[in-house]
């Protein structure tokens, strides 16, 4: 029983995820190098545009041309740095779900298991087409635009001259061959983190049915108190290995969209209107996947109470109520998935950090006047 299969082939084509079939010493070895070569085409392309960037600090549209494809750059080599951190823990996360007391282990069990994995899994299809088409339209406009005017699609400071055509081909290869893994690594991760939420929603809704069973076998109550156990430790350990992720995550796509929003503002090509206002499509799309999934988990939790309370518990005997005593008592203080520590990823996040950026892009514009 495989979940999270098409956020995992994702992640394993872009060299963030080592197959377990590869084993072997010899493979293993290949695939080290893969993900090096993706890594260094990543950071390669980061620095340079870095450097741009603190090349011309003259003023904030000469910053913001450049700025907001420097932060996406970020974002990603930092996802892909925690990833490979992670990749223990990652197992460690889906072995849970995969073991007693979590696995289903009945067809209805079942049934909810698939419904969750295939809600995440229609919405990375969603969002790969939504990556397709930005990162085609970027590519096609390149071809179209810069590429015969020998013209980089993003400016950045390299330590050759790249006047002439092979070293030309290279450098624009370079960076839209990053551009790509960048795209698709960022949907890997994401859905990855969403889907480790979705699953928290699904074994919540598990535990539910479980628990309505207990009336016909009392027996099972000690594996309910045991899974709602592992429910907590799974949204404890998911909220601590990707903690910096999304606060990363969060911090810098609000830069990203105010300065997209300026940039958009300020230009005057209309192929590049279409490209920014795709960038801050997916940005959005991103934050809003993270805040509703987050969101859902919270409500799941404190739906379980309610669940409890339908149960017709007064017929129990005295331990099963005391085992039902221990789940609600654990469940008043709900799950909450929260970036930068502090602040809880839900709804209101989302609309707050909608409304932040819209005021750093007027104070933008503002110190353009």
């Amino acid at each position: 029983m495989h979940i999270l299969k098409l956020t995992f082939n994702l992640l394993t084509i872009f060299g963030c995820w080592r197959p377990n079939s590869w084993s072997s010493l010899h493979k293993r070895l290949v695939y080290y190098v893969y993900t090096s070569i993706i890594f260094l085409l990543l950071n390669t392309f980061m620095i340079s545009q870095l450097i741009d960037v603190i090349l011309t600090l003259s003023n904030a549209e000469d910053i913001s041309d450049n700025f907001f494809a420097l932060i996406a750059m970020c974002i990603t080599c930092c996802k892909v740095l925690i990833l490979l951190i992670n990749r223990k823990n990652i197992t460690m996360l889906i072995d849970i779900l995969m073991e007693k007391p979590c696995r289903p282990s009945k067809s209805t069990e079942m049934k909810i298991l698939y419904k969750f994995d295939k809600s995440i899994q229609i919405n990375t299809w969603r969002f790969v087409h939504l990556g397709i088409i930005t990162v085609s339209s970027v590519i096609l406009s390149s071809l179209l635009i810069n590429f015969r005017n020998r013209k980089l699609t993003y400016k950045a400071w390299l330590p050759f001259d790249y006047s002439s055509a092979i070293l030309f081909y290279i450098t624009f290869t370079h960076q839209m061959t990053s551009l790509v893994a960048a795209m698709f690594i960022n949907i890997g991760c994401d859905t990855l983190i969403c889907g480790l939420l979705v699953h928290i929603c699904c074994q919540i809704e598990i535990l539910t049915y479980r628990l309505r069973k207990i009336m016909s076998y009392s027996n099972i109550i000690r594996d309910c108190v045991y899974q709602h156990y592992y429910i907590f430790r799974f949204a404890v350990i998911v909220n601590a290995k990707f903690r910096l992720t999304l606060t990363v995550q969060f911090v810098m796509s609000m830069m990203m969209i105010c300065f997209s929003l300026y940039h958009l503002s300020k230009t005057t090509s209309k192929a590049k209107h279409l490209e920014i206002i795709l960038y801050i499509c997916c940005m959005l799309t991103e934050l809003f996947f993270y805040c509703w999934y987050g969101n859902e988990v919270k409500l799941k939790s404190y739906e379980m109470i309610d669940k409890i309370f339908e149960i017709k518990w007064l017929t129990l005997d005295e331990n099963n109520k005391k085992s039902l005593m221990m789940i609600m008592r654990r469940t008043l203080v709900p799950i909450q998935i929260k970036y930068a520590y502090i602040t809880p990823m839900n709804l209101n996040s989302f609309m707050n950090i909608l409304k932040m950026s819209y005021s750093t892009y007027n104070l933008l514009q503002h110190m353009n006047k």
